[in-house]
């Protein structure tokens, strides 16, 4: 019997954004938000042959006690733009940004990443998300109109608006023909669609890219979210990088493909990792503790304390014991972030529990529950464990989100890379020239709940 192919390890990066604590206070950390920063992550990570560099976005800045929270980072530019720029000095590098389904309109969002797509070469992606708190909502003139049971269903119709938008213009539409004087045929771009949410028609005026449509990220871990992944996704980010709990989730996922007439192989599950390495196993151990400890501030361990328990413990210990007060529901000390929006209090029951059993101080907890990196030790550890993670169906890959901007992959590029290469699971180069085939998604089937209408046929969509 021939050897089973061993499962290719897909890589991404991401450099560090919503949801991530910073470091920029670190000597050696560049600028959270020059052009450099990003031109030089993106340009290492495609020397490593990764399949996408992602970067994430919060539409308003998050607050802590009503103040900006130091912490994140403030001034970041637009995704889209930023990657426009990026599309001029990388050439085969895949290009994602999240775009916010809540407060934004399918026709802009479709254009601009079709213009994404056209200008890098077939090198987009849309990470499509939601907004479910009025906090986001006041930046926007709808404000927080929009409720939480109806983000889905607003989500999945904005994406086939977008579709249906892409495929108004078919291949040969563009003709800029001189010798019959016809730019463009007379039907291009022509749509209609009337749903729910949105009630529209007209002409699409930008051809859309190589890839035709964007590859469509999703990162919902909810059971909706996962159903919405499973019919209209093909990269699904996971917070999930325990190997047990990954693998459930794997499976659970991977699961509901066939109902949408999906292969397993049509949905990639990337969970975001953070990686150590050093030259031996022991000196990684040393440098995770360290950076650990500087991802965990003193001030970010209470910050995330009072997020959940929703009052000022300023007066605490960040390296005693946790506060023997109870929790209380008042969510005003940490606006705008969604981990710690859902059962504050179940969180605090659990914390309590984890710190007695461990003997945990405040911050020794915030570390334990969060600020752990995920693969760390020589070179051939790391590659070893990232391969196993991959082979036993916790992951397809990972998404690398580096400690510090923007040379935080380094080591992991030029150290750990060559030795996935030498076991022949990672790419020694690129065999394709768009996104779509880094991801291994080219002869994937189109899903009938994506469409299938001819390029110029209109639909309506039943309200």
């Amino acid at each position: 019997m021939p050897p089973t192919r061993r499962k290719q390890v897909h890589l991404a990066a991401q450099l560090p954004g919503i949801h991530n604590v910073t470091v920029w206070s670190d000597p050696r950390s560049g600028s959270q938000i020059a052009l450099d920063s990003f031109v030089r992550l993106a340009r290492t990570v495609e020397r490593g042959k990764f399949d996408f560099f992602f970067l994430a976005e919060g539409l308003r800045l998050r607050e802590h006690k009503g103040k900006v929270y130091d912490l994140d980072i403030a001034g970041r530019p637009e995704n889209l733009t930023v990657l426009g720029a990026l599309a001029a000095v990388t050439t085969h590098l895949g290009l994602a940004a999240t775009v916010n389904t809540t407060f934004n309109e399918p026709y802009e969002v479709a254009r601009r990443l079709a213009t994404l797509d056209r200008l890098s070469g077939g090198r987009a992606a849309w990470n499509v998300v939601t907004s479910y708190d009025a906090f986001t909502g006041e930046n926007f003139r709808r404000g927080g109109f929009l409720a939480e049971a109806d983000r889905y269903t607003r989500a999945a119709e904005f994406l086939t608006v977008a579709r249906t938008l892409w495929d108004s213009w078919a291949d040969d539409d563009l003709r800029a023909d001189p010798a019959t004087g016809e730019y463009a045929r007379a039907e291009a771009g022509r749509f209609a669609h009337r749903g729910r949410h949105f009630d529209i028609s007209g002409r699409f005026s930008t051809p859309p890219g190589p890839q035709g449509h964007p590859v469509v990220i999703q990162a919902g871990e909810s059971d909706a979210g996962r159903e919405f992944a499973a019919s209209d996704a093909e990269v699904i980010f996971s917070k999930h990088n325990r190997l047990d709990v990954a693998r459930s989730f794997y499976r659970d996922v991977k699961r509901r493909l066939p109902r949408y007439g999906r292969r397993p192989e049509d949905l990639l599950i990337l969970p975001t990792a953070n990686v150590v390495v050093a030259d031996t196993d022991a000196e990684a151990a040393v440098l995770a503790d360290e950076i650990s400890r500087e991802l965990v501030s003193p001030q970010t361990a209470i910050a995330h304390l009072e997020a959940v328990w929703g009052r000022d413990l300023s007066g605490y210990d960040p390296d005693g014991p946790l506060p023997d007060v109870e929790p209380e529901d008042d969510a005003h000390f940490l606006k705008g972030h969604s981990v710690f929006r859902k059962d504050r209090a179940a969180t605090a029951r659990a914390w309590r529990e984890l710190a007695r059993e461990r003997g945990l101080s405040i911050r020794e907890l915030v570390v334990e529950v969060g600020g752990r990196p995920t693969f760390v030790g020589s070179p051939r550890t790391v590659a070893d464990a990232v391969d196993h993670f991959v082979q036993t169906d916790g992951a397809d890959g990972f998404v690398l989100v580096p400690h510090l901007t923007p040379g935080g992959l380094d080591d992991f590029v030029d150290r750990v890379v060559p030795l996935l290469q030498e076991k022949g699971v990672h790419r020694a180069d690129y065999t394709g020239a768009i996104l779509r085939d880094h991801l291994g998604l080219t002869d994937a089937p189109r899903p009938a709940s994506w469409g299938g209408r001819g390029a110029h046929e209109l639909k309506e969509t039943p309200v």
